[in-house]
């Protein structure tokens, strides 16, 4: 079974590596998915029997902010041309990456299901992100319907890890709140700044989780396309408190500025549909994993 991963540099995709190097993993550098005619061209010389689509533009808040236009039509085109091309050259199975902030801003009721995904728009700070995914998964139902492809897409929360690669205005909150650790530490200092009010809650997942479940997918046949999320929720404050005392600094100080920068207030999801699937599938504690990022990160 040949096996390709795009968006083969991204956090998730070199944890696959890691776990399944038998696969064939192709970054920006590799191939332009943003064109259609060079991503046919590839698969066409690859011939995968299965595509895993991790390939995305991606950042934090802020730069999703300076640059809609970017976040939509470049995802669009990405999501796109990977689909389209793999259906094109006869791809088996493909299981894609979205993410939870494709759900409405706010529902009736938490946590959110898979059905939920289409009753509200998704929040301002990220709603061409979020709608570029949205796309991909009608893309993909379209095809199931049309052409009876098993095309599946998971809906992960706000990941982490240490091989994280995004960096200042492009980082996400993990990777953010581990380099102000790093660099106070390295001025000798105690107090971190945060952007927003520390209010709104979050599920975070370790990477390394998301890749172990791609892989498992892939070995019992899975098709469906689920939620997941370690069920933790916790609040912003508290999560930049769990990583401090997991880290030692529990003494530390904590300021927050630019409240309107806290994005969507809450958007915690049930796996519920996945337990189902993997009942004994364990998730990597949310203190144990960011102790893990730190060690990893100062280490390099």
């Amino acid at each position: 079974m040949r096996i390709v991963v795009t968006g083969g540099t991204s956090t998730v995709g070199k944890h696959l590596q890691q776990i399944m190097p038998q696969a064939i993993y192709l970054g920006s550098k590799d191939c332009d998915l943003t064109d259609y005619t060079k991503t046919l061209a590839k698969f066409e010389e690859i011939k995968p029997d299965v595509v895993i689509h991790l390939a995305a533009l991606v950042g934090g808040i802020q730069d999703n902010i300076n640059r809609p236009v970017d976040y939509l039509e470049q995802n669009i085109q990405i999501n796109l041309n990977t689909i389209k091309a793999s259906h094109q050259v006869g791809v088996n199975r493909l299981i894609a990456l979205s993410s939870t902030c494709i759900f409405p801003d706010t529902v009736e009721k938490y946590p959110m299901t898979e059905e939920d995904v289409f009753k509200g728009a998704p929040t301002a700070t990220n709603f061409e992100y979020a709608y570029s995914k949205r796309c991909m998964i009608a893309q993909i139902e379209a095809y199931n319907k049309q052409y009876g492809t098993q095309y599946c897409y998971i809906t992960p929360s706000n990941l982490y890890s240490e091989l994280d690669v995004h960096k200042k205005e492009k980082a996400h909150y993990v990777a953010a709140l581990l380099d102000k650790i790093i660099e106070q530490d390295s001025l000798g200092g105690d107090t971190i700044k945060l952007l927003g009010t520390g209010k709104p809650l979050r599920q975070f997942t370790y990477a390394g989780d998301i890749a172990e479940i791609i892989k498992l997918m892939i070995e019992k046949n899975i098709t469906e396309s689920f939620n997941i999320s370690n069920p933790e929720t916790y609040s912003i404050g508290e999560l930049a408190q769990i990583t401090l005392q997991a880290l030692g600094k529990s003494h530390w100080k904590i300021e927050y500025s630019q409240p309107e920068l806290d994005g969507q207030y809450r958007k915690d999801v049930s796996i519920e549909k996945m337990l189902k699937i993997f009942p004994d599938f364990s998730f990597t504690k949310f203190g144990d994993g960011i102790k893990n990022s730190y060690i990893n990160k100062i280490n390099k």
